[in-house]
């Protein structure tokens, strides 16, 4: 143990060519591949077509983007399977500095894609390939299988020597729990000698007049396969495979046997065939038991369930099972998704007609298992008054199948919607009245949240927004403290004194103001105006009181995130943030389901109740949750 420990801390010693030539480009890097691209493209398009034109300069850009997606859809699986639990190999987390190191993951497919386009014009047998060839075909198989296996076993072990781990390798090393695209994470130097390795079929191919698009395009296919198979971090090839044909288990790796690589060092060098490790006595003794237990795990019980859901229609990227370094990253729109409107267009149709819950994201904290579960509607969707039937029936649902799990509280998070779609949750309560697991609300947190935010010594804040159960509250319970809230709207201060019943006290530091616009604290909800944001005073807080936040019009004011508290640090695999609020941020709903849990609190904390704010204020702060009190 304190070995492997040693190994996976010496990256201290950054040998030559550990970055990218493009590193300096950040994310304009992908300009480099531009003139090529044309090149290909016009030298396929200018040519007659009595010339023989080179179908591989006109398809070599597709393939590029088609590996891309390939590799892109092998991360949503992985996520979307170890997140449910079941054939997951390595339970350790994720966190948010594993996914900054893998971000670059392109890199690779970007020099590849120079170098076969700038090949066939230094090697002429390169050019104007035949679309299939099946000499080639088997060719490339026997040269993968023998040298090239042969050579990266050798190579690889010889990465695993002090000097170059320590200078090189270790960066791969350094994900424990591995994901598909951590297979190509590594320095430039490695990648230059895996690029010469993997060149021995194609350029034996080309040189022997035997290659064609189909034996290129299909090797490196396969290359990406099985590295995206091998640390994908669940157990996915059937037993039974390996029953039908013994002799495979010498030819495939499966994931669990890569795996022990990442987590023992020393032993399963191979890249795709154990045979070479059979040989050389470098199989770890463990894997066979590792890859039986790994495909009986069935999939995990959650003691804490979140419920959340699509909001915009490029939300679906931002969420942990699709783009990772988008959803490492606050919720914030991106240009470049406009590329992909019909993908985007044709994913809301499937969820706007059809869809059901699933699991995004599994955490741990003190030994509770959290699970976050999306419900495939987005926010347009809530307005209309014929999904609700729809909308509540998958919420109720998603609660009858958390029960079953065996989980202890459900929080509502963005299905908290209000009144007129579920009573806040009171509706399912209603219906099941049976029910063991604790449905959360979570609106005595945040109401707790804001109050904190507000400065001390205020003594009037303007309340503006849509009415909901947490503005209700935050009027009722400041006016109890002496300060007084400022409505702007009539309808909505007639509502809110209504709400306070016979407590004159509190009714009279309620005010209502057409054009008083001095307060500096302003609460705000959904349905703010731009022109009462402008006719704020300068210097004035936005502190939101509801889930989503206020368009940021001013630039002379600050504006707080949402409701929301900083995680603890020992919080295990949160690696993706919670729509728009910072890394290692949750929202307040979602603090209050994981409180009530450890709390173990028993009872229902949805509909018109509302928990003691200030012992639930203290019971998160005690449990390692802190304020967000700088505004965002």
């Amino acid at each position: 143990m304190h070995a492997k420990i040693a190994l996976w801390s010496m990256a201290t010693k950054p040998g030559i060519l550990t970055d990218w030539p493009w590193k300096p480009l950040g994310s304009f890097k992908y300009v480099i591949l531009a003139p090529w691209v044309v090149h290909g493209i016009y030298s396929f398009m200018a040519k007659r077509e009595s010339d023989q034109r080179d179908l591989l300069a006109l398809l070599l850009f597709p393939f590029l983007l088609v590996r891309m997606l390939h590799n892109q859809l092998w991360i949503s699986l992985s996520r979307y399977q170890t997140a449910k639990g079941n054939n997951r190999i390595v339970d350790k987390g994720i966190e948010f500095e594993q996914v900054d190191r893998e971000r670059n993951w392109d890199d690779q497919i970007l020099f590849n894609g120079l170098l076969l386009y700038i090949g066939p014009m230094i090697i002429p047998q390169g050019r104007n390939l035949p679309f299939w060839r099946r000499d080639g075909m088997v060719i490339s198989s026997l040269l993968h299988a023998g040298p090239v296996e042969f050579l990266y076993y050798w190579f690889h072990r010889a990465l695993h020597h002090h000097y170059l781990y320590s200078r090189y390798h270790s960066h791969h090393h350094s994900s424990i729990a591995t994901e598909p695209i951590t297979s190509v994470i590594h320095p430039f130097a490695e990648h230059l000698v895996y690029f010469v390795l993997f060149a021995i079929p194609i350029l034996t191919t080309a040189l022997t007049g035997s290659a064609s698009i189909a034996s290129l395009f299909g090797y490196i296919t396969y290359i990406d396969f099985m590295n995206n198979l091998g640390h994908c971090n669940y157990e996915l090839i059937p037993k039974w495979l390996f029953s039908i044909f013994p002799q495979l288990k010498y030819l495939i790796y499966t994931p669990s046997y890569h795996s022990l690589h990442h987590t023992q060092l020393r032993t399963n060098y191979a890249l795709f065939m154990p045979l070479y490790d059979y040989i050389y006595g470098t199989m770890d003794k463990s894997s066979d038991q590792l890859y039986e237990s790994s495909l009986k795990r069935e999939a995990e019980s959650p003691d804490v369930v979140h419920l959340t859901h699509l909001t915009t229609p490029d939300s679906i990227y931002h969420l942990r099972l699709g783009f990772a370094s988008l959803a490492s990253k606050p919720h914030a729109s991106k240009w470049y998704l406009c590329l992909i409107c019909p993908v985007t267009f044709f994913s809301m149709m499937i969820t706007w007609f059809y869809g059901r819950t699933f699991v995004v994201e599994r955490l741990c904290f003190n030994k509770l298992r959290l699970q976050t579960w999306a419900i495939p509607k987005y926010s347009i969707q809530y307005s209309l008054q014929w999904k609700i039937e729809s909308i509540n029936g998958l919420i109720e649902e998603a609660i009858l199948e958390a029960e079953k799990r065996g989980a202890k509280v459900l929080s509502l998070g963005l299905l908290n919607q209000g009144e007129e779609l579920n009573r806040y949750g009171e509706l399912y309560v209603e219906r099941h009245p049976k029910l063991n697991i604790k449905v959360v609300d979570g609106s005595s947190l945040a109401v707790a949240v804001v109050l904190n935010r507000i400065p001390k010594g205020t003594t009037q804040v303007v309340i503006r927004g849509r009415l909901t159960k947490v503005a209700y509250a935050l009027a009722f319970t400041l006016c109890q403290r002496g300060i007084q809230v400022v409505t702007l709207r009539e309808d909505e201060y007639v509502k809110l004194r209504r709400s306070f019943n016979s407590n004159s006290n509190s009714k009279t530091n309620l005010l209502f103001s057409r054009s008083t616009y001095a307060q500096k604290i302003w609460l705000v909800g959904d349905g703010l105006d731009e022109e009462e944001q402008l006719k704020a005073q300068k210097g004035t807080q936005f502190i939101p009181f509801s889930q989503f936040p206020p368009k940021k019009l001013r630039k002379d004011c600050c504006y707080h995130s949402t409701p929301a508290m900083v995680t603890p640090r020992h919080i295990e695999n949160l690696h993706s943030c919670e729509n728009w609020l910072p890394r290692r941020v949750m929202s307040a709903w979602r603090v209050a389901g994981i409180v009530h849990a450890l709390e173990g609190c028993d009872e229902q904390e949805c509909g018109y109740t509302l928990s003691n704010i200030d012992k639930v204020w203290q019971a998160s702060l005690r449990h390692g949750f802190q304020p967000l009190m700088f505004p965002n």
